[in-house]
């Protein structure tokens, strides 16, 4: 079907090449939940680097994790560049010594263990539900 109009079809339509993105680290332990963090620079998400990522434990998680007076503590990451570079394996040993769950750490991180990998099975859906 044709029709005729006034108006030109063929209207530019500009949109972003890529979609908004968020950098966003959580805590999941049996007591509560710590965070969500959002690693932003002036309203806009940035790579998280291995500098970003030990800021946050030192300023944000260390401190909440304190609070939260949970006794001994495992701590378990992915195997992100970030998080098993030199500088936070160093933090993170020293934090959580014999007890870090992670690439090359103390002991093997359990690639896409349902049980183990919260964030993939639990987390990152309750977030996208809560989202508008």
């Amino acid at each position: 079907m044709r029709y005729w109009s006034g108006a030109n079809p063929r209207e530019i339509h500009q949109r972003p090449l890529h979609s908004d993105r968020i950098r966003v680290w959580c805590a999941i332990s049996r007591i509560r939940i710590i965070g969500p963090y959002f690693f932003d620079e002036d309203d806009s998400a940035v790579t998280v680097n291995s500098e970003r990522y030990v800021a946050m434990i030192q300023e944000f998680f260390a401190p909440a994790l304190q609070e939260l007076n949970a006794g001994l503590v495992w701590f378990q990451q992915d195997g992100a560049t970030a998080h098993t570079a030199r500088k936070s394996m160093a933090v993170l040993r020293e934090m959580f010594p014999g007890r870090l769950i992670s690439l090359r750490g103390d002991i093997s991180w359990p690639a896409r263990s349902p049980d183990l990998s919260l964030c993939d099975y639990f987390l990152w859906g309750v977030s996208k539900g809560r989202s508008v």
